[in-house]
C-alpha cells in the first residue's frame, strides 16, 4: 500500500514536470507578439504568408571534417592530444587489421574457414573513434568493426578463434566467423540481423543515464543500415530522453551492393541527426586524426550535457562486402583503383613519414613482424579442436528443460550408434 502511493506520487512529479518543461520550452519563449495565440507544440516556428516547399536543395550540404589535406598542409586542431606513442600506436594496429584481412580472406578462399569480411579502406573510421574511447564505454558493433575490438585488446589468438569456432572461442563455436564479442572489454557481441544494435545501444545509454555514470555508448552501423526502421525508432529514442551515445555510421558508398545514390536521396545520413534533435557532425573517415578528433569531442560533449551525437563518417569499402560477393559485378575496377591509391593507410603514413616519426624502413619491418604474428596465431587457432558437441544444448536454460534434454539423449543414442560416420576426433570431449 505504502508502495503504491510512493509510485502515485512520484508519477504526479514527473508529469507535472515534465508539463512545465513542456510549458516553458514551446509558450514561454515567443518571438511574435500574439501572446494569446498558442504554440504548436515540439515546434519553435514564426508564421509566413509565403507558400514554399522545402527539399534538400533549400539548404547547404553539411561539409565534411578533416585534417589530413590531400596537400599535406598539415594544421592540427589546439585541443588534438595525441602524443607520440598513441600516433604510432595507432598506425601499427590499422597495419594489423590490414595484414589479419589479407591473411583470413585467403584462407577462407582456401577452405579452412568458413566465412569472412575484410575492413580494407575503413580501417581509419574504427581505429580512430576507438582510440578516442575508453574501456568503460559499451561499444555495440556490426560486422566490420575488428579495428575497435584490436584496439581495446582483443588478441590475434581471440581473433583466430572466433573464426575458426573451436573450443577456444568464447562463443563456443556457435557463431559464424567476424562475429566478435568481448564482455571484459565491453564489446557486445555482433549479431547478424542489420540494425538490432541501435535500440539496443540506445537503451544501455539510458541505463548508463539513470545510474548517473561518467561513460557512454558507441554504436556503429553502415549506409544500408541506417535505412532500417530500427536506425530511426533509435535515434528518436536517444533525442528525446537525452541518451549519452555516440552513432557512428559507416557511409562505405555500398549496402552490399546497392550505392547510396540508389538507396536515399537528400544530404547523406549526417542530415537526419538535425532532424531529429541530434548533435552531428560529417567526418572524413579515411582521415585517423579527424576521426579521432572527432569522436574524442563527441565523446566529451556525451558526458558533460548527457545527449546523443551522430557522425558520419565518410569513407570506402575496397574490398568486396564478404567472401560471398563479387563487387566487380556493380563497380569499376578504376573507381576501387583511384580509392586504394588515397586509402587511410596510405594517407597517414604519408602524414608520420612528413613529420618524422615513420620511415620506408620501419614499415617493411612493421609489416614483415605483424605478418609473422598472425601467422602464428592462425597456426595456433588452426590445430585446437571444435568444442564438444553437446554444447548444441547449453547456455540457454540455467536447468535444462525436458525437451531439450530429450534432444540431447536422442543425439548421444545417434551418435552411439552412428559415430564412425563422424569426424569424432576433431571434436573436444566434454569435461
Amino acid at each position: 500500500m505504502i508502495e503504491r502511493m510512493f509510485f502515485k506520487r512520484c508519477n504526479r512529479i514527473y508529469l507535472k514536470n515534465a508539463f512545465n518543461r513542456i510549458h516553458q520550452r514551446f509558450y514561454s519563449n515567443r518571438t511574435d507578439n500574439v501572446a494569446s495565440e498558442p504554440c504548436f507544440l515540439g515546434i519553435q516556428t514564426a508564421f509566413t504568408s509565403e507558400l514554399k516547399f522545402f527539399n534538400e536543395k533549400s539548404y547547404d550540404p553539411l561539409p565534411t571534417y578533416r585534417i589530413l589535406k590531400s596537400s599535406k598542409d598539415v594544421q592540427l586542431p589546439k585541443d588534438l592530444e595525441l602524443n607520440e606513442q598513441t600516433l604510432l600506436r595507432m598506425y601499427r594496429k590499422m597495419i594489423t587489421l590490414n595484414v589479419m584481412d589479407k591473411i583470413l580472406y585467403e584462407s577462407q578462399r582456401q577452405g579452412r574457414i568458413s566465412f569472412y569480411m575484410t575492413h580494407t579502406g575503413e580501417e581509419a573510421t574504427q581505429i580512430g573513434s576507438a582510440a578516442a574511447a575508453t574501456l568503460e564505454d559499451m561499444i555495440y558493433a556490426q560486422y566490420r568493426e575488428a579495428g575497435v575490438l584490436l584496439w581495446r585488446g582483443y588478441t590475434l589468438v581471440e581473433f583466430m578463434n572466433q573464426c575458426y569456432g573451436n573450443h577456444r572461442d568464447t562463443g563456443k563455436g556457435r557463431q559464424m566467423p567476424v562475429h566478435y564479442g568481448s564482455r571484459k572489454l565491453n564489446f557486445v557481441t555482433i549479431s547478424s540481423p542489420l540494425t538490432t544494435q541501435l535500440p539496443q545501444a540506445v537503451g544501455t545509454a539510458y541505463a548508463f543515464k539513470r545510474s548517473g555514470k561518467k561513460t557512454c555508448v558507441m554504436c556503429y552501423f553502415g549506409d544500408g543500415a541506417a535505412s532500417e526502421g530500427d536506425a530511426h525508432a533509435a535515434f528518436n529514442f536517444a533525442a528525446t530522453l537525452s541518451c549519452p551515445i555516440i552513432f557512428i555510421c559507416r557511409n562505405n558508398a555500398y549496402a552490399i551492393s546497392t550505392p547510396t545514390v540508389e538507396q536515399f536521396n537528400g544530404d547523406g545520413i549526417a542530415a537526419r541527426g538535425p532532424a531529429y534533435g541530434i548533435e552531428t557532425i560529417r567526418v572524413d573517415g579515411n582521415d585517423i586524426l579527424a576521426m579521432y578528433h572527432a569522436t574524442k569531442v563527441a565523446r566529451n560533449f556525451c558526458i558533460d550535457k548527457g545527449r546523443p551525437v551522430l557522425i558520419e563518417a565518410m569513407t570506402y569499402r575496397i574490398g568486396h562486402h564478404s567472401t560471398s560477393d563479387d563487387s566487380t559485378a556493380y563497380r569499376s575496377a578504376d573507381e576501387i583503383d583511384q580509392w586504394n591509391r588515397s586509402s587511410p593507410v596510405i594517407r597517414y603514413r604519408d602524414y608520420l613519414q612528413s613529420v618524422g616519426l615513420w620511415c620506408e624502413q620501419r614499415d617493411q619491418e612493421l609489416n614483415k613482424s605483424v605478418r609473422s604474428s598472425v601467422l602464428l596465431a592462425f597456426a595456433e587457432a588452426e590445430k585446437e579442436l571444435k568444442p564438444c558437441w553437446k554444447e548444441l544444448f547449453t547456455d540457454v536454460y540455467h536447468t535444462m528443460p525436458k525437451h531439450l534434454c530429450k534432444q540431447m539423449q536422442s543425439m548421444e543414442s545417434h551418435i552411439a550408434e552412428f559415430g564412425k560416420h563422424y569426424p569424432l576426433h576433431l571434436f573436444k570431449e566434454k569435461q
